[in-house]
């Protein structure tokens, strides 16, 4: 039966629409297992009904015209109960509703399983016998599994308007797909598909007789990919500030770094042809990244396994493929749409991004944000293959893309465009502006950042310092751990480039989640397991190296403090202390005139919230990562698709977190920051900045939000709507309230359209 699982799902998957999926569900199904009749019934939620939309066995004109109400007859049952329904004689069955339209006999057996999409029974796929039959355990579960291929299809056909099509309603549609928006910002143009002409993943393993000539020919192919990037920088140059053209530096050292070189080279010279090689060394770096809790830090498989297919096309020889023509609005579409396709697209031409998958932590989302254009990442069930060609609006504020979308809303969606940008003037108006409430009260915004190329000129000019400085991606790329040197030289750029402004570098967050190609640390539950801290402690001379760089990097700045990641025990804040204190001796001896930097600690796991005030005593600031925070508190991973949409960090627990921590260990510490996504999100600043917070770290893009929605607050206000939040007992009446009073203060634009469309 599994051969006939994977041959059914595969029709399901090529069929142009889908009437013809369906068709193949009901055909397929009823041969599979031995039924006298299978159907599918869609749920038309507008009009509170069932309705057959395919079946093998019953009347053929019954298809389309044949319903049952909402809660009726033992379909009504399924979908209620949101579960399998399996009848040895479903005749006597209270729920049972013989339908005289369809023909059909009284039939005995009956076996119903739900067809869901995130919590939404969209319809019931079944399977009927005339005698009176109990179906098989495993004919249960294969229903099930097509069912859940098949909510794909039908959520497909739902945004682009060919479910309503079927229907033959003229009636207003929820014609869109929904995603993570990545970038804000609307797009309306015609979607392009961004395919790789070179997959690695095929690549096969072949011996080689010359190892000398394979890696001088890796070698020839690495050039020609360095040179792409390049050209493809030396484009972009036009349209991005330097740092943000940067970028491509990024990509050509990670082209160039020794544990890829090398590792290459040594399975070339164990035999390996070139592509094997090559196929086999990208690989392991991307399982390094991609199991990293840190979105920013996975992300960075992609990029790595982007440069891998391109070094990989000229490896193959390959002719280059003619250019893409790409229309004068382009929606750039894809399973994995990468920042060097991207690049690709003329300036001016791309108007958006929709992807299946990514975050965005992905460059292709950093650069979206610092071109100003919108993306939408995570779209589930995108059907990639059919979308070229089809005209797209991607609303990067609320995470939707229209499918085909009618007259009249892209009619709105074309005012909505006016209007932002007319609010981006109002927003540009802030540039250079102190961050304070309307009433005076001062509020310190920071930057977040991993890397210097990655800073752009917003981030560089509007920011007051740097909140939170990543280390991590400088240990990524070698294989071996960087010298002190390296790493004083990498430090030493960060903390020149915003001097002398406060620069905070967190020390080294590396662990079971993301571990070094050279520090393999396999565990069966690395999010919780040896990582942060508790590797720097374990491994001090690892930590001496790092703090003795930074502490050398700072000589005559003296704008850095330092941070400590993923704290959960007092004592490790003083074990770190005293080796930060071992590192400045170390220093001062060798006749460097080098301050003590302020140290801090951040809070991102329950245990150290309950023990602020404790840490407080023992560190000059206090940072907060909410990220982790939220997603620790609430048991919740924000990139499982499964389970995303529990993430909330307006969730009441989350809140009280926060207030709890400001309130035990404000009066002990210069300063608390919060560093994650909420600082930079105006709904929630403001309820940070009433609960007494006032430094708040974010994007670059988050920057002037910020600063015009506090300018537009008294502080007694701010105090108010926190104090009532912290009443809240779910997330979502926490995020109504604080829509409300934006939409109050005419700011409501700041998340969201003010006349966004589409339904909900």
């Amino acid at each position: 039966m599994l051969e006939t699982l994977r041959r059914i799902v595969q029709e399901v998957n090529d069929a142009p629409n889908l009437r013809a999926a369906l068709e193949v569900i009901v055909q397929r199904v009823k041969v599979a297992v031995k039924a006298d009749v299978c159907s599918v019934y869609l749920t038309d939620f507008d009009k509170g009904r069932h309705v057959l939309r395919a079946s093998d066995g019953l009347r053929p004109e019954a298809v389309d015209r044949v319903h049952l109400a909402l809660h009726k007859g033992l379909i009504g049952l399924v979908c209620d109960r949101a579960e399998p329904i399996n009848l040895q004689d479903a005749t006597s069955h209270p729920n049972y509703r013989f339908i005289p339209e369809t023909g059909e006999q009284p039939y005995n057996g009956f076996l119903g399983v739900p067809i869901i999409q995130h919590r939404r029974v969209l319809g019931v796929l079944v399977a009927q016998q005339r005698e009176q039959r109990r179906f098989a355990e495993d004919e249960a579960t294969f229903l099930l599994t097509l069912a859940s291929q098949l909510a794909g299809a039908i959520t497909h056909a739902n945004a682009s308007g060919e479910l309503a099509a079927m229907q033959a309603a003229k009636r207003r549609q929820k014609r869109f797909m929904t995603g993570r928006p990545s970038a804000s910002g609307v797009g309306i143009g015609t979607a392009v598909v961004a395919f790789r002409p070179a997959e690695l993943r095929l690549v096969p393993d072949r011996p080689v007789d010359d190892p000398g000539q394979e890696v001088a020919r890796f070698h020839a192919a690495l050039d020609k990919a360095s040179a792409e990037i390049g050209g493809l920088k030396q484009q972009m140059a036009i349209s991005l500030s330097e740092e943000d053209a940067a970028l491509f530096d990024a990509w050509a050292m990670l082209l160039r770094s020794d544990s890829l070189l090398n590792r290459v080279e040594e399975l070339i010279q164990q035999g390996c042809w070139a592509p094997g090689a090559l196929r086999r060394t990208i690989d392991e770096h991307c399982k390094v990244f991609e199991s990293m809790e840190d979105a920013y830090m996975r992300e960075r498989g992609s990029d790595i396994r982007d440069l891998g297919r391109r070094i990989l096309s000229h490896l193959q020889h390959s002719q280059s493929l003619p250019p893409e023509n790409y229309p004068a609005s382009t929606i750039l579409v894809g399973e994995e749409v990468s920042a060097t396709q991207l690049a690709e697209v003329p300036v001016g031409q791309l108007k958006g991004i929709v992807c299946a998958t990514g975050s965005s932590a992905s460059h292709v989302a950093i650069l979206a944000r610092a071109l100003g254009i919108p993306a939408i990442m995570g779209v589930a069930d995108l059907q990639v293959g059919r979308l070229e060609g089809h005209e797209l609006i991607v609303d990067g504020y609320l995470g939707r893309v229209h499918l085909q979308p009618p007259p009249s809303v892209l009619e709105e969606y074309a005012k909505l465009i006016s209007e932002m940008h007319s609010q981006s003037a109002v927003l540009e108006q802030m540039r250079g502006c102190h961050s304070q409430t309307r009433d005076g009260e001062r509020v310190h915004v920071y930057l977040n950042t991993g890397l210097v190329s990655e800073t752009s000129s917003l981030g560089l000019e509007e920011s007051e310092g740097v909140g939170l400085y990543r280390t991590e991606l400088p240990f990524m790329v070698r294989d071996r751990f960087p010298s002190e040197e390296v790493q004083r030289n990498n430090y030493r750029r960060v903390l020149k480039h915003f001097h002398p402004r406060p620069v905070t570098l967190r020390t080294l967050d590396i662990g079971g989640d993301k571990p070094l190609p050279y520090f393999p640390i396999n565990e069966s539950n690395p999010f919780l397991g040896w990582r942060g801290i508790r590797i720097s402690l374990d491994h001090p001379e690892i930590f001496l190296t790092q703090v003795r760089a930074m502490l050398r990097a700072s000589v005559g700045l003296d704008n850095l403090r330092i941070l400590l990641p993923m704290i959960s025990h007092i004592s490790e804040v003083i074990d770190a202390k005293r080796l930060i204190q071992q590192a400045l001796d170390e220093v001062l001896q060798e006749g460097r005139k080098v301050r003590r930097p302020k140290l801090g600690v951040m809070i991102e796991v329950p245990s150290a919230v309950f023990q602020a005030e404790a840490l407080a005593c023992l560190v000059d600031f206090i940072s907060l990562g909410t990220n982790d925070l939220t997603q620790y508190l609430l048991a919740v991973d924000r990139n499982n698709p499964n389970v995303g949409d529990l993430f909330s960090d307006l969730h009441p627990a989350v809140l009280k977190a926060i207030h709890q921590v400001m309130r035990d260990a404000g009066p002990q510490v210069e300063d608390i920051s919060v560093c994650g996504e909420m600082a930079g999100n105006p709904l929630s600043a403001i309820l940070l900045v009433g609960m007494g917070y006032r430094h708040l770290s974010m994007s670059a893009g988050g920057l002037l939000k910020i600063k015009y929605a506090l300018s537009h607050i008294d502080l007694p206000l701010a105090q108010h709507m926190a104090a009532s939040a912290l009443c809240c007992e779910e997330p979502e009446t926490v995020k109504i309230l604080m829509e409300r009073l934006l939409m109050e203060h005419d700011m409501l634009h700041l998340v969201a359209p003010t006349g966004a469309v589409g339904g909900s």
